[in-house]
């Protein structure tokens, strides 16, 4: 770190807790000597002592970025110190010192407190063991956590469409935002007022510009995203932001090629819509989708790559002797190679009342911005895979009952285990087994839905329905040479049967990842025969990348 150091009273604070002195004292210097010039690093020399700690920093409204505390204290535990922490300051990232004997204490946290991290004594070298971590839990508090001037205000109806998709967008961006319901709230009212009353959503930036009724490419573009490419011509061009689209650019662009990532909306695709995916290996705390978009977007962009987002892939030319990708703006980018992550989209529900009540209450996907807008509702969530167990569980901590609504025998078939059982485990979701939907009822907002089962017809009152009903691939804009499955997903190497790439270098049959079109691959969910994981999609597309390689030399 650089630069003057902070003013105390501004500063955020780094807590640690040992009730062994010489523990204590270690971690006090490791900490202050990396941290002490931008943080506050206070220590409690037990756990009863961080409580009454982090109760004066409550009552100050000091900002608590980290608490580091060991697990064996007498009366009150680390596990106990971390819980009242996350009690007082929700976004606190949280650490627990353990010896090796207390590592199932600690996966225990995880589970119960979503603990952030778990470091073994001792943790010498610190610049090996400590401050990664530390680095790492600092840089997601920071996202999450922005000073007021550095606020995005965001006024308008909850009932409404496009509030909703404003809302949708700065959330899946981690864009600090402060949401004022016009309908409830005075100060909205004032800002609107203010602002010149010109219609709502009304969005007012940092810098204090008011944008009314903005779309997300204006209000992307307003807030300083990169939405036009630098160059017509590179060596690898990439239409998509999720996993498999991100890690072909990291891999790319650190392997030498000069890489343009183009987006529609936002970086991390549908993962990018998860409240917490826990069985991605490397990240025994799970982690959100967005959080993992963030951190591969800053890696993405280390390499140099070029992302682009939101803008729109509108064609594919094939034509000449490299492939052109024709964007929204008008420009175009010739690329030597081409690999197509575009993703998939979750499918609507066509039963009466669902489209007019879209952003109205009707949500596809998680809709993670509507956290504080569900809080004491009853709510519905359709579909029996992983993203709908995952909203599922995400939103019964805040509203009041959550309906799970699944065509199949039971949950299982679809769903994770782990999913599961932590749905199993909360009171306030009931599931529905052999269910469908027969219509949505709502004037201005949804009311209620129209469910059938094995009992027959029932009408069940909720504000909000997250749909999760299946996937279609975004692949209306790509030339009919492309050849695809029935259901419209990109086939690529053996699914392409006797199919021959005829190259300068002579004939040959198509990479593993290769499309019908030389030169053009496919990855992640909008690849037939994908495996539809984070994990498949991440291999997928750093895969991909060694064959481009081969493409670009022939």
């Amino acid at each position: 770190m650089s630069g003057d150091a902070a003013p105390a009273a501004s500063r955020p604070v780094i807590l640690a807790v040992d009730d062994d002195p010489a523990v204590l004292s270690a971690v006090r210097g490791d900490l202050r000597g990396r941290y002490g010039r931008h943080y506050r690093v206070l220590t409690a020399s037990g756990g009863a002592e961080a409580v009454e700690s982090l109760d004066r920093l409550k009552l100050r409204g000091d900002p608590v970025a980290v608490v580091i505390s060991d697990q064996r204290m007498p009366e009150v535990t680390g596990t106990e110190v971390l819980s009242k922490a996350l009690k007082l300051f929700p976004d606190v990232r949280t650490v627990l010192l353990t010896a090796y004997a207390d590592t199932e204490v600690a996966i225990g946290a995880i589970n119960d407190l979503h603990l952030d991290y778990y470091i073994l004594k001792p943790w010498d070298p610190p610049e090996e063991r400590l401050f990664p971590v530390i680095d790492d839990l600092l840089g997601d508090w920071h996202a999450h956590n922005q000073p007021a001037h550095a606020v995005t205000r965001v006024v308008g109806s909850r009932w409404s469409a496009r509030t909703h998709e404003i809302r949708d967008f700065l959330q899946r961006n981690q864009i600090p935002m402060q949401w004022f319901d016009v309908d409830v709230s005075e100060e909205g009212r004032t800002l609107w007022e203010a602002a010149g009353d010109e219609g709502l959503p009304l969005v007012i930036t940092p810098d204090g510009k008011a944008l009314h009724m903005p779309d997300v490419g204006v209000l992307a573009e307003a807030l300083g995203h990169k939405i036009h490419a630098d160059a017509e011509a590179v060596d690898l061009a990439i239409i998509g932001a999720g996993p498999a689209g991100l890690a072909a650019a990291v891999y790319g662009a650190s392997e030498g090629l000069r890489t343009v990532c183009v987006e529609s909306l936002v970086a991390g695709g549908q993962a990018g819509q998860s409240s917490r995916i826990e069985n991605y290996l490397g990240f025994p705390t799970g982690i959100s989708g967005s959080d993992l978009a963030r951190r591969a977007v800053t890696q993405a962009r280390r390499f140099n790559v070029d992302v682009l987002a939101p803008t729109s892939a509108l064609g594919l030319d094939l034509a000449g002797p490299y492939p052109r990708v024709e964007l929204a703006d008008g420009s175009a980018i010739s690329a030597g190679a081409v690999i197509l992550a575009c993703g998939v989209a979750y499918r609507s529900l066509d039963v009466p009342g669902s489209a007019g009540l879209e952003g109205r209450g009707v949500f596809y996907g998680a809709s993670l911005s509507e956290r504080d807008s569900v809080t004491g509702e009853d709510i519905v969530v359709v579909g029996g895979a992983n993203s709908a167990g995952q909203a599922a569980v995400y939103f019964s901590e805040y509203a009041r009952a959550v309906t799970i609504l699944c065509r199949a025998a039971s949950l299982g078939a679809k769903m994770s285990a782990y999913l599961v059982d932590q749905i199993a485990a909360r009171p306030n979701i009931a599931v529905r087994c052999g269910a469908s939907i027969d219509a949505v009822v709502g004037t201005e907002k949804l009311e209620s839905v129209a469910i059938r089962d094995g009992a027959g017809p029932e009408s069940v009152d909720a504000s909000a329905l997250f749909v999760f009903i299946g996937a279609s691939p975004h692949t209306d804009w790509l030339p009919p040479q492309l050849a695809r499955d029935a259901r419209g997903f990109i086939l690529t190497g053996p699914a392409l049967g006797e199919l021959r790439h005829r190259t300068a270098a002579g004939d040959r049959d198509p990479f593993l990842y290769e499309t019908s079109a030389p030169g053009v691959f496919a990855v992640g969910d909008v690849r037939a025969g994908s495996m539809k994981r984070v994990a498949s999609a991440v291999g997928e597309g750093s895969v991909a990348v060694q064959f481009v390689h081969q493409v670009l030399r022939s």
